[in-house]
């Protein structure tokens, strides 16, 4: 069987994952993810006047809210086609046309990291190269963030790397969520619009606040407090402080409790879980001073290594994230016990007014955001 050759003249993997979406017309060369929206065409309104001259599109970790995105702005998710040839290179191409378009791609660099990456590079490169007359990246979670400093000799920051890869490659623009540190939008030497999704979810638990009970919001380091003490004060809660001391990238230890917490429903709302090793450490702690149950909410799911595990255990009644990052059939322990609440409304509000010209802030003038 003969398999149609791509541009560069080498034959795409013969073993690629399957495909995404909906294949119409003729057979195109094994891909790696193709999306195809034109089922959305057909289901949805034609789109909105103003915003005729934009265009959606997703990476491989953004399928699922770009979809939800596009829902929302009531148009069709943009065309294209990733392969990886065998020797693990990557290809993107457009199955639309983009000359003189308003462009944004939706993808977080969130495992694989560094295959997302080149991803992400390499659908910059494409839409420049086809003469997008705007490029927006828009991830939710950006990888290596943690990475922002020098904590100790010889070693980078490359956090600051990605920002200038990004730049180079023909990003116009970033949108991303909870920045691990607020000051890496300095890294970048193009706009970036630093949104919260702190409202998503003082929305979710405002709506089940009666069953809640008594609530203490609970910062699980003292550099996240003035997070916890605006979703404290937006959900009618008290606040307590612990003092956290990471002694590796996966163990961390804990200190003291500041403030009480006995008989009363814990809220934990970080910017990430990631081996869920501060999660655990801190819900032991307040189960030890009185508390009645503990609640661990974050903007990222990460969940890599041993976080699942650790938080299937009986130390977490609930784990509440957003869709920022796809979970999968890895978080299936956590059946009956998560939640996952979603970014898409948001994103889309994001992306309507930054093609409008509209203030982004205005978006947290009435419901909160505050920033790490």
């Amino acid at each position: 069987m003969s398999i149609e050759s791509s541009a560069s003249g080498r034959t795409p993997s013969a073993n690629p994952s399957p495909s995404v979406g909906l294949s119409v017309g003729i057979r195109r060369p094994r891909p790696v993810v193709e999306i195809d929206a034109s089922h959305m065409k057909e289901s949805n309104q034609s789109t909105p006047a103003h915003l005729a001259n934009v265009r959606i599109f997703a990476g491989s970790s953004g399928i699922a809210l770009a979809n939800e995105i596009c829902q929302t702005l009531n148009m069709p998710l943009g065309h294209s086609v990733t392969e990886k040839f065998p020797d693990g290179e990557i290809i993107v191409r457009l199955e639309d046309d983009v000359r003189g378009r308003d462009c944004f791609v939706v993808m977080s660099t969130s495992t694989p990291v560094n295959d997302n990456l080149m991803e992400l590079l390499v659908f910059l490169d494409c839409l420049k190269r086809a003469s997008a007359a705007r490029v927006t990246v828009v991830t939710p979670y950006f990888g290596y963030a943690r990475q922002d400093r020098k904590d100790k000799g010889r070693v980078p920051i490359t956090a600051k790397l990605v920002a200038n890869l990004i730049t180079a490659a023909g990003a116009d623009r970033v949108v991303a969520i909870d920045l691990h540190a607020a000051q890496i939008q300095g890294f970048f030497d193009i706009p970036v619009d630093h949104l919260s999704a702190m409202p998503v979810f003082v929305e979710y638990f405002r709506a089940n606040r009666t069953e809640l009970g008594d609530l203490c919001l609970v910062s699980p380091d003292v550099g996240n407090v003035k997070v916890a003490e605006d979703m404290a004060n937006a959900l009618g809660g008290e606040l307590a402080i612990i003092n956290k001391r990471r002694l590796s990238g996966s163990l961390v230890t804990t200190g003291h409790l500041i403030g009480s917490v006995e008989g009363k429903t814990v809220l934990m709302f970080d910017d990430m879980i990631t081996t869920a090793g501060t999660i655990i450490e801190a819900a032991k702690l307040v189960m030890e001073k009185g508390a009645k149950q503990v609640i661990a909410a974050a903007s990222h799911g990460v969940m890599v290594g041993p976080a699942v595990q650790r938080l299937a255990g009986p130390q977490i009644h609930k784990v509440v994230v957003s869709n920022t990052i796809p979970l999968g059939e890895r978080v299936a322990p956590l059946a009956g016990k998560l939640v996952q609440l979603s970014v898409g409304k948001l994103l889309a509000q994001a992306i309507d007014r930054i093609h409008t010209n509209k203030s982004i802030s205005e978006l947290f003038k009435d419901n909160g955001g505050t920033r790490r």
